[in-house]
């Protein structure tokens, strides 16, 4: 085998197995970065859910305290 053919096949192999660990490198940033995100956005969504329970909670306290307003409302007229 010449020493040119020898130097190419080196090269070749050098230059697959350095773009193959790049590669898989990469990957792992990758695969790691999404991870973080899907974390945000779970907090995220999680935020949502209660703020909109809260204010559906706030939306029945408001009602409650309309129907007191006019049952107090109701009692004094009753009184006078």
């Amino acid at each position: 085998m010449s020493e040119t053919v020898l130097v190419a096949v080196l090269s070749l192999a050098g230059t697959l197995i350095g773009s193959l660990f790049g590669i898989l490198a990469a990957n792992k940033l990758s695969n790691y970065r999404i991870e973080q995100l899907e974390k945000k956005v779970e907090k995220h969504n999680s935020v949502i859910e209660r703020v909109y329970k809260l204010e559906k909670h706030e939306a029945v306290m408001d009602e409650e305290i309309k129907v007191a307003n006019h049952r107090i409302d109701d009692l004094e007229e009753f009184h006078k």
